[in-house]
């Protein structure tokens, strides 16, 4: 199966994303932000990359920067626990803007596992092909 890099600074979300791909058959590892994260992903090869948008220090979306200058093709899902509805006073959403910037899916947390696995799994297939697709796997409520 795949290699998968989980970046998210809350281990509780990094052990949940790790026992449901592990049970899936994937090999996983997991770092606490993006700095670390970019320091495993340059020391191996990934097939695939989870990353949180809010993280201290280095961000999902600067991580995803450093990662598609060395790697365009990556499959990357973004992932965030912040609200994505629309308010005059909100912030940008955050997870449709890293869909832009090159993540090929986004999960809202709390995410279900057979949206995440689905996520996985089309996300794997695209990078078979030669353009993989956006693919917006939502939060799994639908």
């Amino acid at each position: 199966m795949a290699n998968i890099l989980i970046v998210d600074d809350d281990p509780a979300v990094q052990l949940t994303i790790r026992l449901l791909l592990e049970r899936a058959g994937h090999q996983v590892t997991a770092a606490g932000d993006g700095r670390k994260g970019l320091a495993l992903f340059e020391a191996n090869e990934f097939d695939l990359l989870f990353l949180d948008i809010y993280m201290p220090g280095m961000d999902g979306l600067e991580t995803m920067r450093h990662v598609r200058a060395q790697q365009p093709q990556i499959p990357i899902i973004v992932i965030s626990g912040r609200s994505i509805t629309p308010d005059t006073y909100a912030e940008p959403d955050f997870l449709k803007m890293a869909t832009k910037l090159g993540a090929i899916a986004s999960l809202q947390k709390p995410f279900r596992a057979d949206a995440l696995l689905a996520a996985v799994d089309r996300c794997l297939t695209a990078a078979q092909s030669s353009s993989p697709p956006h693919i917006d796997a939502g939060s799994g409520s639908r």
